[in-house]
């Protein structure tokens, strides 16, 4: 076993490869009943070989040769408009690129397309389905490539189906994740609890932080057990949007911790915004699957907002708090 240590410096005890793990399921020897019910009794589950290490391989050689040298500005999960990279000393993006399924098709073409064989891979979109008992549809992702550490939290203050706490969210190890490259953790259990809404003392607008105090001091004084399963090129762990998780702390920085997370929502459900705004979404349907793309960097008229939004960060975010804090009242 490995010691790893949280985002708010506690020691976490982590396997430290999957010999050292719980079996968690095997999607070539689908035990979907099981599957189902460990899911329902911890708001987690791991399908191992969901995704083929030969379509990890290709997503991340275009990274390498598309988006890893470029010099553009992307949109980002944190602090959610377009920037540039920014790399560490090993040369590692520290900034995850939000909607990887809306990068610009001119200057990442390959990457976008193979980002989502990735996403719909067939392991992951019949996780998805088993768990909501119908067809899902994706509705927004991730790719990072090192780790800056996430906050414990749950999504669904963020996102969730109209059909609240049935939105389900997969992270996609693209390589071996070390012990210490961040690991992706969970709060077994956690998706039981009744948590704080979003908005009033809570509102992400201009009280984001006393919501991730409130979270902290949940795992703290419950205490919440905090589990970070390892994972291999192609596992997949899926989780409910009532769940707390969050990333560890990088202890090994020589390591980077390629991954992609999708949103999934049920196909007969559309996507509820800070427990607030209903968005009914178009989609294009890519493998079987159905594919918002939130802000496509296809359209000229985003790439304009997007560069806009990039050269003026601190006046777009201040009109997005302010449009936030209008919804929440």
């Amino acid at each position: 076993m490995f010691m790893a240590r949280d985002i708010d410096g506690r020691n976490v005890e982590v396997p430290e490869s999957a010999a050292e793990d719980i079996p968690y399921f095997d999607f070539y020897e689908p035990d979907w009943e099981g599957f189902i019910s460990y899911y329902q009794k911890n708001g987690y589950v791991v399908l191992r070989n969901a995704v083929l290490p030969e379509i990890c391989d290709q997503a991340n050689a275009a990274f390498d040769r598309e988006v890893s040298p470029s010099r553009e500005m992307i949109q980002r999960q944190n602090p959610g408009y377009p920037q540039r990279h920014q790399k560490d000393s090993r040369g590692y993006m520290m900034n995850p690129i939000l909607n990887v399924q809306s990068m610009d098709p001119a200057s990442f073409p390959r990457f976008r397309f193979l980002a989502l064989n990735v996403l719909t891979a067939r392991g992951v979109k019949d996780g998805c389905s088993k768990l909501f008992g119908e067809s899902g549809k994706l509705v927004q992702s991730m790719f990072f490539e090192g780790n800056l550490g996430t906050r414990p939290h749950h999504d669904t203050y963020y996102l969730d189906s109209t059909d609240q706490g049935r939105m389900v969210a997969s992270w996609i190890a693209m390589e071996d994740i070390a012990p210490g490259a961040g690991r992706f953790f969970v709060c077994p259990g956690s998706h039981e609890i009744d948590l704080a809404k979003n908005g009033g003392d809570f509102g992400m607008a201009f009280n984001h932080g006393k919501y991730h105090k409130l979270i902290s001091d949940i795992i703290a004084n419950r205490p919440l057990k905090i589990s970070a399963p390892a994972l291999r090129k192609g596992d997949v762990l899926f989780w409910s949007s009532n769940l707390i998780h969050g990333s560890l702390k990088t202890t090994q920085p020589e390591f980077s911790r390629r991954s992609f997370t999708a949103h999934w929502i049920p196909e007969s459900t559309d996507l509820l915004q800070f427990q607030t705004r209903v968005r009914k979404l178009d989609c294009d349907t890519v493998n079987g699957v159905p594919v918002a793309r939130p802000k496509d960097f296809a359209r000229l008229n985003n790439r304009v907002v997007a560069k806009l939004q990039g050269h003026f960060p601190k006046a777009y975010t201040l009109a997005k708090r302010l449009v936030i804090k209008a919804l929440l009242r």
